[in-house]
C-alpha cells in the first residue's frame, strides 16, 4: 500500500467512488471501491461523505472508513448537506410559498443552514421580491438574485463560503442555472456573467458534488424525498424557527397552536410579530399531520 488520507466522496457510479484529498493545488481525485464490510452492515457510501482511504501502489484506493455523518438523505442520496438554499422564483413560475416552508422544514429537520434564494430578479415585480424578504427575512438569510445580470451571486458566494451545500425547490425555478453560474462566476464591468458550461442544462441524471473553491455544491437530480409524514406532530414546531421565543409561553403545555385559547404563538402571528403567511403554513402542516394520524385507526 502506498498509504491512507483522507477525502471526501465527490461521486459513485457503478460500484466505484470517486474522492476528493488533500488541498489546495494538491487535491487529488482518487479512484476507489468500499470495502465488502460497509456492504455487510447494510451502509452504502454516498457522495459528501468524509472517507478515510488506503491507497494503493497504482493510485486507485479503497474506502476504509466512513466518517459521522452530519445528516444523511434518500433522495437524492447524499450525505453532509450543511447548508441548504431553497430557491424560488419571483415569476415564471409564480412563487409557492406553502410549498417553500415544506422545504424549510425538510432542511430544518436535517439539521441544515438555511437560505432562502429568489431567483429571476431581472423580471421580477418589485412587490413579489419584498414580500419575500418580508416573509423569510425575519428567519433566513434571503438572496435576490438573477442568472441573466448577475445580480446578488457575490453576496450568495460569500454565504457559502467554507461549507457543503445543495440547492433544493421546486421545478422551473432555475435551479440548474444557479448552480452554473456558483460553480463558475465572472462578473464582468457592466455586471453581466461569463460561465464556461460546465454541466448540461437540466441533465442532471447522478448526484455529484463539484468542489468550487471556497465552498462545494450538490449536483443533484432534486430534492424529492420529504414527506410530511416524517414529521411529528409535536416536532414542528421547533421547525419553525420564529416560534422559539413564544414555546412553552401557552396555556396548555401540549398546545399545537391551532384553535387552543391562550396560544402564544397564534397571539404573536395576530400581532404580526411573526409572518402571518409563515404561520397559516403552519396550520395547514399541523392539520395534514392530525387527519394522517386519525387516519391510522
Amino acid at each position: 500500500m502506498a498509504g491512507s488520507l483522507q477525502g471526501t466522496i465527490v461521486k459513485g457510479i457503478a460500484g466505484f467512488y470517486y474522492v476528493l484529498a488533500g488541498e489546495g493545488e494538491s487535491r487529488t481525485l482518487y479512484e476507489c471501491k468500499a470495502r465488502g464490510i460497509f456492504r455487510l452492515d447494510g451502509i452504502t457510501p454516498l457522495a459528501g461523505d468524509r472517507v478515510t482511504i488506503s491507497l494503493q501502489e497504482d493510485g486507485t484506493g479503497s474506502i476504509d472508513e466512513i466518517l459521522p455523518r452530519v445528516n444523511v438523505f434518500d433522495r437524492p442520496p447524499v450525505a453532509n448537506v450543511e447548508t441548504m438554499v431553497l430557491v424560488a422564483a419571483s415569476k415564471e413560475p409564480e412563487p409557492n410559498f406553502p410549498l417553500l416552508d415544506r422545504f424549510c422544514v425538510m432542511a430544518e429537520q436535517k439539521n441544515c443552514r438555511i437560505a432562502v434564494c429568489v431567483n429571476k430578479a431581472d423580471i421580477g415585480d418589485p412587490a413579489v421580491l419584498q414580500r419575500f424578504r418580508n416573509v423569510y427575512g425575519p428567519v433566513y438569510p434571503v438572496f435576490i438574485v438573477s442568472t441573466v445580470t448577475g445580480e446578488g451571486f457575490e453576496e450568495l458566494r460569500a454565504f457559502l463560503k467554507g461549507t457543503q451545500a445543495a440547492l433544493a425547490g421546486p421545478s422551473g425555478v432555475g435551479k440548474s442555472s444557479i448552480a452554473n453560474v456558483l460553480l463558475d462566476f465572472e462578473a464582468s464591468e457592466t455586471g453581466e456573467i461569463s460561465r464556461k458550461t460546465l454541466r448540461g442544462k437540466n441533465t442532471t441524471r447522478h448526484t455529484e458534488l463539484f468542489d468550487a473553491g471556497e465552498f462545494r455544491l450538490f449536483d443533484t437530480p432534486g430534492f424529492t424525498s420529504f414527506e410530511l409524514g416524517e414529521v411529528e406532530e409535536a416536532q414542528l414546531q421547533h421547525f419553525f424557527p420564529e416560534f422559539a421565543p413564544y414555546l412553552g409561553k401557552c396555556r396548555f403545555d401540549n398546545c399545537r397552536h391551532l384553535e387552543e385559547p391562550g396560544c402564544a404563538v397564534a397571539k404573536a402571528a395576530a400581532e404580526k410579530q411573526i409572518s402571518r403567511r409563515r404561520y397559516a403554513s403552519y396550520r395547514d402542516m399541523m392539520k395534514t399531520l392530525q387527519q394522517m394520524e386519525k387516519e391510522k385507526y
